[in-house]
């Protein structure tokens, strides 16, 4: 472990890869505070950046925008009401009526400091599982993997969406897309029904951008956001601008109730590990908790300090764990890891288990990136709170057709097809129906990901032996499908949990 801080150090300590993760953290923190601009969005038109540079700069970058977007939603769910990111919403209970009772800076503060801490607890958890998890997976074959990845699957599916006939058909749909192309094993191609612009396959970039950046332009498009957001933007016209942050005192009354912030730090670091969990249900999770265990619980909602702790503690918390499964086994942790991933395999970088033992340097400076990006956001949210706010007054006319130049050059760039465009624009309309329709847009992305892997262990699998019982005659293997089982049939309990107190209320 030593070793791998080493490396990192030696990587990460130099002044371009500084400067790299300063302007990394402070992009995710505005792209976190723009209401409906999610980190994923973020992360996703990063990634064409990072393709000059050399691997360990541009993961480093990513980890930056990664930290600073999860933070960055606390500006505006504490200041407007309005959560920047998902995975800020249960910090507008307690932030935005403290800053309606005239203390935004204290507001302001403590999610700040809660960022910042429970981000250091959760790389910790990181440097201490992540390795032993890898080590273990050394012991995995074909059929194990095929296993662990049909889990991964039926976790996304069964935790993301509204639904989860919804959620497991957003991730076949993505496991289709990935079959579109040359076979990985023969090198066939296989359902492009004559079409040439298939015939190399659906670029995972194309997907990204057009089911995240694309498909959410069209929704704000038609539900006039362009207008509406401007409006509200203008009606609160930020009297709370003359805030006074007071850093020593809100960090004092954190460090004093300690409880409340390693239990929802714990809480993130573990849901994040979840694949497909992500911040926005850790963040409901770790309020939710806070409340039931405070012995103030009746203060919660009007603008309590172990609401905000507890929300963005939970929130940020997970970028730690979801970084797990993606060191230690090579399977993304949500579609914010899953770019990451991405970013590695066009470096020609192969993440799984082995990516300690032949990219120690890469594992070592994705460690201190995070370490260096969550003192960077610490310092720039401090000083730069009160230009950051202005940013939510930026007129989306202006931002979305920015937004729409970086999609379609971030897409060209990668292989230098014309076609890239075409299919992202065709990708595009597919997820703007699929969020039209409300269906989870994670589980296709982590569909994409995942899909090749599965299919190429499967392959391997029946080519070693033929004999199917060994999936379920193999201990490890026999284990992660009876968890998939599990996953799938506590999610349709627990649906039809909510249904049954909703009938009876």
């Amino acid at each position: 472990m030593a070793d791998l801080f080493l490396l990192g150090v030696s990587e990460i300590f130099q002044i371009d890869m500084l400067i790299v993760i300063l302007l990394g953290v402070v992009a995710g923190i505005l792209a976190g505070l723009i209401p409906g601009f999610t980190v994923t969005m973020a992360i996703v038109l990063t990634l064409p950046l990072t393709f000059g540079m050399e691997p360990i700069m541009g993961v480093a970058a990513m980890v930056a925008v990664t930290v600073g977007g999860m933070s960055g939603g606390l500006i505006t769910a504490a200041l407007l009401g309005i959560p920047g990111t998902p995975s800020a919403v249960a910090t507008t209970f307690d932030g935005y009526p403290m800053s309606r009772k005239g203390q935004p800076g204290k507001a302001l503060s403590l999610g700040i400091w809660a960022s910042f801490l429970s981000s250091i607890i959760s790389l910790v958890v990181l440097i201490a599982i992540a390795p032993q998890v890898a080590n273990f997976a050394l012991q995995f074959g074909p059929w194990e993997m095929f296993s662990l990845i049909v889990a991964a699957l039926t976790i996304i599916a069964s935790v993301t969406g509204e639904s989860i006939l919804k959620g497991l058909i957003a991730g076949l749909f993505g496991l289709l897309i990935a079959t579109v192309g040359a076979d990985p094993i023969a090198g066939i191609t296989r359902f492009t029904f004559d079409v040439d612009v298939l015939r190399a396959g659906i670029p995972f970039l194309v997907v990204l951008i057009g089911m995240f950046a694309i498909s959410r332009l069209m929704n704000s498009v038609e539900r006039t956001e362009l207008v509406s957001d401007i409006q509200q933007k203008q009606e609160d016209k930020m009297k709370s601008m003359k805030f006074v942050l007071k850093p020593k005192e809100t960090f004092m009354s954190i460090i004093k109730k300690p409880v409340n912030l390693i239990r929802s730090s714990a809480i993130g670091s573990i849901i994040g590990a979840i694949p497909g969990a992500g911040g926005s249900i850790a963040n409901i999770i770790a309020y939710d908790q806070a409340k039931k265990w405070s012995k103030e619980s009746e203060k919660f909602g009007t603008g309590h300090d172990e609401g905000v702790v507890a929300s963005e503690a939970g929130n940020n918390s997970t970028v730690g764990g979801d970084l797990i499964p993606t060191i230690a086994l090579g399977i993304p942790g949500s579609a914010v890891t899953a770019v990451l991933l991405s970013a590695l395999m066009v470096h020609g970088i192969n993440p799984g288990p082995l990516l300690i033992t032949n990219e120690p340097n890469i594992v070592g400076g994705i460690f201190i990136a995070f370490l260096v990006a969550s003192f960077f956001m610490l310092i720039t949210q401090f000083l730069g709170i009160r230009l950051f706010v202005r940013v939510t007054e930026v007129p989306t006319q202006i931002l979305f057709p920015l937004i729409m130049v970086l999609c379609v050059t971030g897409t060209f760039v990668l292989n230098n097809r014309i076609t890239d465009i075409y299919l992202l624009f065709v990708i595009g309309i597919i997820g703007y129906l699929f969020t039209k329709y409300k269906f989870a847009l994670a589980p296709i992305i982590i569909g994409v990901i995942l899909g090749p892997i599965a299919e190429v262990n499967l392959r391997r699998a029946f080519m070693a032996d033929p004999d199917w019982t060994l999936f379920f005659s193999r201990p490890i293997s026999l284990v992660f499908l009876i968890l998939a089982v599990l996953s799938i049939a506590f999610t349709i309990w627990q649906s039809r949990r909510v249904k049954h107190r909703k009938a009876q209320g």
